[in-house]
């Protein structure tokens, strides 16, 4: 025969007190509560490995406890960078966390949404802004908060988020592999639709024309892979002998680019310099180890965890938007 699963009123029986005791202690709404009470009431649960309903506590409360993340590529390590500190931070805050991986899909970001609608989440954090205005109308519509990391949403772009200055950081990338005698600079941007690689490209531009440096024919389109880095590596290569260096707008495509010298016997930084863009964990582990951009990954993390908590708790009156200014950090490649 079947056994039953422990509810609240068989500790309330083995603890010999009454169901509404053992529910303000569960739900740590217990100030009243003896010490001695709130203690046994616990150990009792434990040991009948009593594990609430946590569904039926949302649907009495209009709170789950739980926020969501969507994330564009879980396996692109800035994301589950950021991913993990959220985790962190939300664990902090004794909120339990839902991932969602859109793999660049509209379609599946706006299905996710939909199902952290249903599930009663208390917030969301976009990592990278997601890419649907539905998506984020969707939120609004059911007064559920949201914060975006990374990059915003078109039309959402006064509403809370974690943002590193992009423009700034290709600009001061330029202005240093000037600095060290670099003068024929081809760049690497990534997908021509996404805001955060228009705004590379600008600080590049903009850097690049100042110096005098600039040509149109050297800068080249991908996608913030290492496969993107490599093929896209692969065409510098053949059309561009003249260059002393490639200055990627992501780590992941410079790491791919880097491989693809290495196989056609360029040699980094000697022939020519490798500069990248995040500061990947990874990017310190490359040989040589890669000159990039830092950007604060697990702080934005943090920050947009206790930004987006901020709102769920009523603390914040209006939208608030923290901006971390990119660094420079000096490695090997260039």
């Amino acid at each position: 025969m079947k056994k039953s699963k422990p509810t609240m009123q068989d500790i309330a029986k083995a603890a010999g007190v009454s169901k509404a005791t053992v529910s303000m202690v569960l739900n740590k709404k217990d100030d009243c509560i003896s010490e001695g009470t709130r203690a046994r009431i616990l150990a009792i649960a434990d040991e009948l490995n009593y594990i609430p309903n946590s569904i039926a506590r949302s649907l009495s409360t209009n709170k789950s406890g739980t926020i969501g993340i969507m994330l564009p590529d879980i396996t692109n390590p800035f994301f589950s960078q950021i991913a993990r500190a959220v985790e962190d931070a939300a664990s902090d805050y004794d909120y339990n966390v839902i991932f969602c991986n859109m793999d660049n899909d509209i379609a599946k970001e706006v299905k996710y949404t939909k199902l952290l609608v249903s599930k009663l989440v208390d917030g969301v954090i976009f990592v990278t802004g997601g890419r649907s205005p539905e998506s984020v109308k969707i939120l609004e519509n059911n007064h559920i908060p949201f914060v975006f990391v990374d990059r915003h949403v078109q039309g959402f772009e006064h509403y809370s988020g974690v943002y590193c200055l992009n423009k700034d950081g290709s600009y001061e990338g330029v202005k240093y592999l000037y600095k060290k005698g670099k003068r024929k600079i081809a760049f690497v941007t990534g997908d021509k639709t996404l805001s955060i690689s228009k705004l590379r490209l600008e600080g590049f531009m903009e850097s690049a024309m100042e110096l005098g440096i600039y040509r149109e024919d050297w800068v080249f389109y991908s996608d913030f892979t290492i496969e993107g880095g490599r093929r896209i590596t692969e065409k510098v290569v053949a059309t561009c002998d003249e260059i002393d260096t490639i200055f990627y707008s992501n780590d992941l495509m410079a790491i791919g680019g880097m491989r693809t010298l290495r196989a056609a016997g360029i040699r980094v930084p000697d022939d020519v310099g490798v500069m990248g863009y995040d500061d990947i964990a990874i990017s310190g582990m490359m040989n040589p180890a890669l000159t990039t951009i830092h950007q604060p990954i697990y702080d934005m993390g943090i920050q947009s965890c206790r930004l987006l908590v901020k709102h769920i708790r009523g603390q914040l009156k209006k939208q608030k938007i923290i901006r971390y200014a990119p660094e420079i950090l000096e490695r090997q490649s260039i």
